[in-house]
């Protein structure tokens, strides 16, 4: 076996230093500068982390390193099949042996699904003691490769998220690049940004979705969910109950934006003869969350009670996947817009709750961002009727006098002229401008 292990790891090392990289849309995760730490790159499946991690290696040939310094590694290949973290120790005398002029130099590891073997923590410790240049880890499960490298790497691994595309992403992947300020853009533009929010809330955010017709881009998004459903849920937690599972999958995916209840699901689920326990659906949750492909946001509160009893909002990874479940016959924008605005809030490392008042008004978001400061976020597609928009800005007034914030935002779908009046310190946006101011 381990011959074989041994061949198949030298073609895979040999690829690696002379395979031509592929060409692919700029991804604007940000390294921290940090040394002597495993940079775990991880997200839902195809939602770009190889292709991150291919950026990364051409940026550093374009800096001068040599390809055969760049050792890229992806373990999800069947001839690797029983391959353990001792057996990881080949990587290193294989590459020693085909380029011992590179043997003293610092070297870079990429390495691609290491989840899939068993022990790897140990190799990658050891690497980073002996001093290795960089390492990168990348895996689909957020629970292999957040919190068990907490404790495996024993503080030495720092988490890199990637998401599917944000706007600005988009805009570049179909070669459209924002040079000017969004406040000094011509009346053109702002209709192109308009044209291609739109298309972007159409596709979505998955890179293989971008040139794909409707019909396709619908099926390969439920082959996504399938797929991980299979292989990060079932088999990963010998899920028995399959069934149920589904139910809850398309439950939630179809009505994204919405209150979820697991004892009002529980009890769904049990009218329609689908025996569960409530414990087990409380797992089901947190594997879709661990495998990123939904979060579940609580209420706004400080009571840990309140937050526990309080149904939750649920959010699909991209705002396009929701559609692929939802049969009513008529589409949603503005359920469609409200998970764009959400997905950008965690995609600038924010935290994220709804609102309840004291008055029974709902504000879509509070976002505690990474820079300490604290927003209210209103989501509301067309604010043309008066009504419409009187009642989205009593409910972020009400919301203000309960928890202070930075900034009361009311966030639309089109860039509309002229704004219609609001209360101070309201401000109405275009849900692309906010994108791409936050961004910048």
């Amino acid at each position: 076996m381990e011959v074989q292990f041994k061949e198949v790891l030298k073609e895979k090392i040999l690829l690696s230093a002379e395979a031509l990289l592929p060409k692919l849309t700029r991804r604007d995760a940000s390294l921290p500068k940090l040394t002597n730490k495993a940079i775990s790159v991880i997200g839902m499946r195809r939602a770009g982390k190889t292709c991150f991690l291919h950026q990364q290696r051409a940026d550093r040939i374009a800096a001068g390193k040599a390809p055969e310094q760049l050792l890229y590694l992806n373990f999800e290949d069947e001839r690797l099949a029983g391959l353990t973290g001792a057996d990881l120790g080949l990587v290193q005398s294989i590459h020693q042996r085909l380029y011992p002029e590179f043997a003293e130099g610092s070297l870079a590891y990429f390495l691609d699904e290491i989840q899939l073997i068993p022990g790897w923590e140990r190799f990658a410790r050891r690497l980073l003691d002996e001093g290795v240049g960089e390492l990168f880890l990348s895996g689909s499960s957020a629970k292999l490769l957040s919190r068990e490298i907490a404790s495996s790497m024993r503080g030495r691994g720092w988490e890199l998220p990637i998401h599917p595309f944000s706007f600005r992403e988009y805009l570049r992947h179909h070669e459209i690049e924002l040079t000017e300020s969004t406040d000094r853009l011509t009346g053109r533009k702002q209709a192109l940004m308009d044209r291609s929010f739109t298309g972007y809330l159409e596709t979505g955010g998955f890179p293989e979705a971008q040139s794909l017709n409707l019909t396709n881009r619908r099926q390969l998004l439920q082959g996504y969910v399938d797929m991980l459903l299979l292989r990060d849920i079932i088999e990963r937690h010998k899920v028995s109950n399959v069934t149920a599972l589904r139910w809850m999958t398309r439950r939630l995916l179809a009505n994204p934006g919405c209150l979820f209840s697991i004892t009002q699901f529980d009890a769904d689920l049990k009218s329609q003869g689908i025996p569960v326990s409530r414990e087990t659906l409380y797992h089901f949750l947190a594997y879709m969350e661990d495998a990123f492909l939904l979060r579940a946001i609580p209420v706004a509160t400080d009571s840990e009670k309140r937050r526990q009893v309080n149904p939750r909002k649920i959010y699909p990874i991209d705002h396009a996947i929701g559609p692929v479940f939802d049969r009513s016959p008529k589409s949603n924008i503005g359920h469609t817009l409200e998970v764009a605005v959400h997905n950008e809030l965690i995609r600038q490392g924010a935290e994220t709750a709804y609102v309840k008042t004291r008055e029974d008004f709902e504000v879509d978001f509070l976002s505690r961002n990474a820079d300490g400061s604290q927003w209210l976020v209103q989501v509301c597609a067309d604010l043309s009727d008066a009504k419409t928009l009187d009642r989205e800005c009593r409910a972020l007034l009400a919301a203000a006098r309960e928890m202070p914030s930075d900034r009361l935002l009311l966030l639309t779908a089109e860039s509309a002229l002229p704004s219609p009046q609001v209360p101070h310190p309201i401000e109405i946006l275009p849900v692309w401008r906010w994108m791409l101011d936050s961004e910048s």
